[in-house]
């Protein structure tokens, strides 16, 4: 980073840690569930699964939303909403019309899309930008092997596909850069060492050398095995960690081809071997857990998905650092399904001990916990 004043906001400063990157760090004391730092987004998509369901121009969750007169796959609260974002949907409207179910850019085109029309219209730094500008951030483009560069190229040719009658494009070299620059990739703190660095260093290039990295001191009870008067041996235990390992990405890519009875097959297999050496509050166990609970929300098995979020909760919150939103969603799924299932007792008590995360994640003025609320009050 070059030798510049370090942006600075109300008691946060910007610093930059050798071989790592930069950071933010607090100046002074701030309480439980104080907002640090606040900015509009620069740029945003909504991912396919919120579209319809969703703004596209406030994000808000709503029903009976209006759609765009001309394409019919933008929708919006009001006019207000749909003025206030034609800017960016003006980049796309025509190319939705003329592709019309064909249109399929991921949102990760449609965000550059989106920062690229930004950056012609607003060259100089914006609200947005006051920590840290687009233009700062990491690429490690010297740092990306040849699928990461084959995937880059993709999307280039997929932004060229489907935006190419409405933005002027910098050369090709500048848009792998800015490809590079806003890939991101957030690393569960669930995991054991090895993997959390695994994660690091394929999406960010560097090891982590904190205190919980170099001692190791969580990694026993989040790899916790089977009380057992035999119990397995350490060669036993690595072979079953290889395992869950390998059944995590087999089932991440089976996601993309396999019907939902497969998907849960995996998950029940996985758990009834694992759980042969792994207690359920395992990490693996856990996922694999969160994974089946997923499928039966999917094919709306309510008692199946209460069932496997009742066994990962407690886990969740001992692994989880005390506010943290894994937690907070977990017990809202919980409330929503116990409330689905006329248990309004204990859907009632898990919603509030969302709130009660969130509150202090999200700040007590967050419209998701509005939302939340008003579910209560409907109840």
């Amino acid at each position: 980073m070059r030798p510049e004043a370090a942006p600075q906001a109300g008691g946060l400063e910007r610093f930059a840690s050798p071989g790592k990157g930069r950071g933010l760090r607090a100046r002074r004391r701030f309480a439980v569930g104080e907002l640090l730092f606040s900015c509009p987004a620069y740029a945003a998509v909504l991912t396919v699964s919120e579209r319809g369901g969703h703004c596209d121009g406030c994000f808000a969750r709503k029903e009976g939303l209006s759609k765009c007169g001309r394409c019919k796959q933008a929708f919006y609260c009001n006019v207000e909403c749909q003025k206030e974002d034609w800017p960016m949907h003006k980049l796309e409207c025509a190319s939705m019309c003329t592709f019309g179910q064909n249109w399929s850019p991921s949102e990760t085109v449609r965000l550059t899309a989106r920062i690229l029309a930004k950056q012609r219209t607003h060259p100089e730094r914006t609200h947005s930008e006051k920590l840290l500008a687009v233009k700062e951030f990491e690429s490690h483009i010297d740092k990306l092997d040849n699928e990461k560069r084959e995937l880059i190229q993709n999307d280039i040719a997929a932004l060229h596909h489907f935006y190419s009658k409405h933005l002027e494009y910098p050369d090709n070299a500048a848009l792998v850069v800015l490809f590079a620059q806003i890939f991101s990739s957030y690393i569960d703190l669930l995991y054991p060492t090895e993997d959390r660095n695994d994660r690091l260093r394929d999406s960010y290039f560097f090891n982590c050398d904190c205190r919980e990295c170099i001692t190791k001191e969580k990694d026993k009870e989040k790899l916790e095995i089977c009380k057992l008067n035999d119990p397995p041996s350490a060669e036993t235990v690595q072979d079953m960690i290889k395992y869950a390992r390998n059944v995590i990405e087999e089932f991440r890519r089976a996601k993309h081809y396999k019907s939902p009875g497969e998907l849960l097959e995996i998950c029940e297999l996985s758990l009834d071997k694992m759980g042969a050496v792994f207690e359920d509050s395992n990490v693996y166990m856990l996922h694999m857990m969160y994974q089946a609970m997923g499928v039966c929300l999917y094919v709306q098995d309510w008692e199946g998905a209460l069932r496997y979020g009742q066994k990962i909760i407690r886990p969740y919150s001992k692994h989880y650092p005390s506010y943290s939103l894994n937690v907070a969603s977990m017990w809202l799924k919980l409330g929503r399904l116990y409330m689905a299932l006329n248990n309004r007792t204990a859907g009632v008590k898990a919603l509030k001990r969302a709130i009660a995360i969130m509150e202090v994640a999200h700040g007590k003025d967050h419209p998701y916990i509005s939302e939340i609320k008003k579910e209560l009050e409907d109840h």
